[in-house]
């Protein structure tokens, strides 16, 4: 019997006041958020201001306010899309591995996690939640190892159950804070310290799913 598990659908978030329907908002609703990304990348989240954004989004304030009542509901929404975004590549990652690899799996959700991390603009601040702000997305963990372990469910045709869920919120907790020092002051991370993050992530999942 199969127990495949599709991964799971993105949703806006909560902190978005409005979702686009037309194409022209849509379009908009991105720019705003790829301008937040820049500007975070160039000021930190203390410096993020809506008006910084709408700046260089290149939009009325208002067109911000739209969509955002403040700072916080634009960098939640930003690692929403980062989370919806991370998913999808990882799941694209993920069907180039041998089914019941685990081994392979958990790598590709390593491998873009870290791809992401040097490459896409304000992620490195802005994951999947503020850590100078952990108050305005408290559950980015159990964010990112839900949508995680219903990929591995998928791929290793087992159960999405209470077990699997639980293992793979404490690898991505342990390997969150391995990497935050991997990446202190290093824009491509502490090379020894990625791959100890590596060899914990593999030890630590053997003993489920060996």
């Amino acid at each position: 019997m199969s127990h495949r598990n599709p991964p799971e659908e993105p949703r806006p978030p909560a902190s978005l006041r409005r979702v686009p329907v037309q194409e022209r908002s849509a379009e908009r609703l991105t720019r705003i958020l790829d301008a937040c990304a820049d500007v975070l990348d160039e000021v930190g989240y203390e410096g993020l201001t809506t008006r910084a954004v709408a700046h260089r989004a290149g939009v009325p304030i208002g067109s911000v306010y739209r969509f955002f009542g403040n700072k916080r509901a634009l960098a939640d929404a930003l690692a929403h899309r980062n989370l919806d975004a991370y998913a999808e590549r990882v799941a694209a990652r993920v069907a180039g591995v041998e089914r019941g690899d685990w081994r392979g799996a958990v790598d590709a959700a390593f491998d873009e996690y870290l791809e992401m991390k040097r490459t896409v603009p304000g992620f490195g601040l802005v994951d999947f939640g503020v850590p100078s702000a952990p108050e305005a997305m408290p559950d980015a963990n159990v964010r990112v190892a839900e949508r995680v372990a219903a990929l591995l469910a998928h791929h290793l045709d087992r159960p999405l159950d209470d077990r699997l869920r639980r293992t793979v919120l404490v690898a991505v907790e342990a390997v969150d804070a391995v990497l935050q020092l991997a990446f202190r002051g290093r824009p491509s991370g502490d090379a020894d310290l990625v791959e100890e993050a590596r060899t914990l992530l593999h030890a630590y999942f053997a003993r489920s799913l060996d």
